[in-house]
C-alpha cells in the first residue's frame, strides 16, 4: 500500500509538473509571432517617431538647427521649462515623502480620502486643471480682484505655470513610495524610536535609506512629466512668446507658423531630455535590483 501510494504520489507530481510546463510552453511560431508583434509595435509607434524628430530637426543642416535653439524665444522657453521643473520637483518631493510616510506608517481619520486625493490628477484632464486655476486666480476669478488690487499676477504668468505643473505631477513621488513603505512595515522605525531616536533621526537613518531608490525613481518620473506637460500649462500660460511659453508650447507655436525646422529642433531637445531620463531610470532600476538581490542574499 505504501509503495502504491508513493507511486501514485510520484505520478501525480510528474503529471502536475508536466501540466505546469505544458501550460507555460508555447510553440516556437507563437513565441515568434508575439515577439514580432511587440517589436513591430515598438518600432512603429516609438522608435520611428523619435527617429523622425531628429531627421526633421537636422534636415536643413546643423547651422539651421543651432540657430533655432539659440533664438531668444527658444532660449526663454528652455529656461522657463527648466525653472518650472526645478520649482515643482522639490515641492512634490516634500509632499510625496510626507504623504507616503503618513499613509504607510500611521493610522488616522481621513486616510482613505487622502489616498484618493493623491490620485486626483490622474483622473482629471490637465486642461480642466488649468481651467480651475483660471477660475480661481484669473481676472474674473474668485481671487482675481484681490490679486489685481495688490498687483499680483498668477494666471498668464510664471506662478500659474508652476501651480499647474505641480498639480499634474504631485502623485508620482507619493505613488512610488506608498506601496514600498507599506511593504517595509513599521518595525524598523519603531525599533529606532525605542532605542531613543527622534523623528528626524528615524527618517534620516532608517526610513530614507530604505526608500532611496523608489524615491529617486519617483523624482525621475515627476521631472519627466514636468518638462513635457502641455495641457494645463497651455491654459494658464497665455502663450506669451519669450515670457510664458515652455518648450512644448513653443514647439506648437513654431509648428502652427509652418516653421517646421525650428519646431523639430526644439522638439529634439525635449526628446533628448526624455532619453536622458530613460537612461537614468534604467540605471536606477538596475541599482535597485542589485540592492534587492544583496538584501535577499
Amino acid at each position: 500500500m505504501a509503495g502504491a501510494a508513493t507511486s501514485l504520489h510520484w505520478h501525480g507530481d510528474t503529471a502536475s509538473r508536466y501540466e505546469s510546463r505544458s501550460a507555460t510552453r508555447e510553440a516556437p511560431w507563437v513565441k515568434g509571432l508575439i515577439l514580432g508583434l511587440s517589436l513591430s509595435f515598438f518600432a512603429v509607434f516609438l522608435l520611428l517617431p523619435l527617429f523622425a524628430v531628429f531627421v526633421e530637426a537636422l534636415r536643413k543642416g546643423l547651422e539651421t538647427y543651432w540657430a533655432a535653439l539659440v533664438e531668444p524665444d527658444a532660449l526663454a522657453a528652455i529656461r522657463l521649462t527648466l525653472i518650472t521643473a526645478a520649482i515643482a520637483l522639490p515641492l512634490n518631493l516634500v509632499f510625496g515623502v510626507a504623504a507616503a510616510w503618513a499613509i504607510a506608517k500611521f493610522e488616522f481619520r481621513g486616510k482613505e480620502l487622502l489616498t484618493t486625493l493623491i490620485d486626483l490628477p490622474f483622473s482629471v484632464s490637465p486642461v480642466i486643471a488649468g481651467l480651475i486655476y483660471v477660475l480661481i486666480f484669473g481676472a474674473q476669478g474668485w481671487f482675481g480682484p484681490w490679486l489685481a488690487g495688490h498687483d499680483i499676477q498668477i494666471v498668464f504668468a510664471v506662478p500659474g505655470i508652476v501651480l499647474a505643473t505641480v498639480f499634474v505631477t504631485f502623485p508620482f513621488v507619493a505613488r512610488e513610495l506608498i506601496p514600498l513603505m507599506q511593504a517595509q512595515g513599521r518595525e524598523e522605525e519603531e525599533a529606532a524610536v525605542v532605542l531613543g531616536a527622534n523623528g528626524w533621526q528615524t527618517f534620516w537613518y532608517v526610513t530614507l535609506p530604505n526608500i532611496k531608490w523608489g524615491l529617486l525613481y519617483g523624482v525621475i518620473l515627476c521631472n519627466a512629466r514636468a518638462m513635457g506637460e502641455f495641457g494645463a500649462v497651455s491654459v494658464v500660460s497665455g502663450h506669451i512668446r519669450g515670457q510664458t511659453n515652455t518648450m512644448p508650447l513653443h514647439v506648437e507655436i513654431l509648428y502652427n507658423e509652418y516653421n517646421f525646422a525650428a519646431a523639430f529642433a526644439v522638439a529634439s531637445v525635449l526628446a533628448l531630455l526624455a532619453l536622458v531620463t530613460l537612461v537614468i531610470k534604467s540605471w536606477v532600476e538596475w541599482k535597485a535590483g542589485q540592492a534587492q538581490a544583496a538584501t535577499e542574499a
